[in-house]
């Protein structure tokens, strides 16, 4: 099993404190916010112990590493608008709670200082437009960010998926007690059709066990619920997939959609869950066509493996191929256009709500069965 990244697996875990001090005062989190929260706080966001400063956001927007070296993609901050940031402009700390009032946490402040809005979304998201969820959710931000260590009391509270919620620390425990010496992740904000499938079956060839570690945080309207994917990863992994050499285990982060840098960032953070490699498909992290075919791939090549410390498995797009009738990439077919069946997600949508049935070269009978129950319902 690999080191974490920065070594040392972060753990900011703290007592709390038998009294609160009535005179503290106290930010209200984002579920944004609570869901960056819980990944510094595990130590899925190692080695970062708190929010960033100055420092630290304009390296990594001007060289995607934190002022330590130590390779950063994406911002990790605590946003304020003008009220809540003068508020506390002046305290050492600050207490950190959700939004029905329960102290998550302790902040000791270091500074408070302005966000290049316009420069952070051409650095992280390569665009300024609004349309762009990563834009338009940076926009909504306070103007302001806090920097500061934490220390946390207690995770934000989770009504579902329980079971699946492992920290870093526990999942490389349940991998070493599997004695899996490697350990491929697989990111996921949708169902697994057969292509996602196909490609997760091809990486568990080469290593020990795979780690299906779907996004559960804050995702775009339009994308498929997380109890809905839940439920469709239950029963693939329970219809098609070896138990032995499989984990499903969720991931409390939200969506970003900022591709090529989210690739890294996703790649990092696994590396702190116990992974030693991972899933890199031709557009993750994309949406819409902000980011070229590929892109999510090539920025990996502005990294050495060493100073990463997990190694990336790129994927080209996989389809079946009803010339050789098995799943297939343009690497491993000479199929022809009108021979290959893959679907849009808005095509699988329209022929979800009508009744039509999906393709089986598509995806799984048992996946189509909980997605159409879904849209039917809704």
């Amino acid at each position: 099993m690999n080191t974490p990244h920065g070594d040392t697996l972060v753990d900011l875990h703290a007592d709390a404190p038998e009294r609160m001090d009535g005179d503290v005062p106290s930010i209200t989190l984002s579920r944004r916010s609570e869901a960056d929260l819980e990944m510094l706080a595990t130590g899925a966001m190692s080695p970062l112990r708190g929010f960033m400063g100055q420092k630290d956001y304009q390296s990594v927007l001007d060289d995607m590493r934190l002022s330590s070296g130590h390779v950063w993609p994406l911002p990790v901050v605590l946003p304020l608008d003008h009220s809540e940031a003068e508020k506390v402009r002046s305290e050492e700390v600050a207490l950190l709670q959700d939004k029905d009032g329960r102290t998550l946490g302790k902040i000791t402040i270091s500074d408070i200082f302005e966000a290049a809005k316009e420069k952070e979304a051409e650095a992280v998201f390569l665009t300024t437009d609004s349309a762009h969820p990563g834009v338009a959710a940076l926009r909504n931000f306070g103007n302001w960010y806090v920097e500061g260590e934490i220390e946390v009391y207690q995770l934000p509270h989770h009504l579902q998926f329980g079971e699946y919620r492992q920290s870093p620390s526990e999942l490389r425990k349940t991998f070493d007690e599997k004695g899996w010496k490697t350990v491929v992740g697989f990111q996921t904000r949708n169902p697994i059709h057969r292509a996602h499938e196909y490609l997760t079956k091809c990486a568990l060839e080469f290593v020990d066990g795979l780690l299906i570690h779907p996004v559960v945080g804050e995702t775009k309207g339009d994308d498929i619920p997380a109890k809905i994917r839940m439920e469709c990863y239950e029963a693939i992994i329970d219809h098609y997939y070896p138990h032995r050499h499989t984990f499903l285990s969720v991931y409390p982060a939200f969506m970003r959609y900022a591709g090529p840098r989210e690739a890294i960032f996703h790649a990092i953070t696994r590396k702190n869950y116990g992974c030693t490699h991972f899933i890199i498909g031709r557009d993750h992290a994309g949406v819409g066509d902000y980011y070229g075919t590929y892109d999510a791939q090539r920025i990996f090549d502005q990294f050495s493996t060493e100073e990463l410390g997990i190694q990336p498995l790129f994927f080209e797009h996989s389809f079946y191929c009803q010339r050789t009738h098995s799943m297939a990439t343009t690497k491993t077919s000479r199929a022809m256009d009108h021979e290959k069946i893959f679907l849009s997600g808005s095509k699988v949508r329209e022929m979800l709500m009508t009744g039509e049935p999906l393709p089986e070269e598509f995806t799984r009978s048992e996946v189509e069965a909980v997605l159409r129950r879904h849209y039917q319902n809704g």
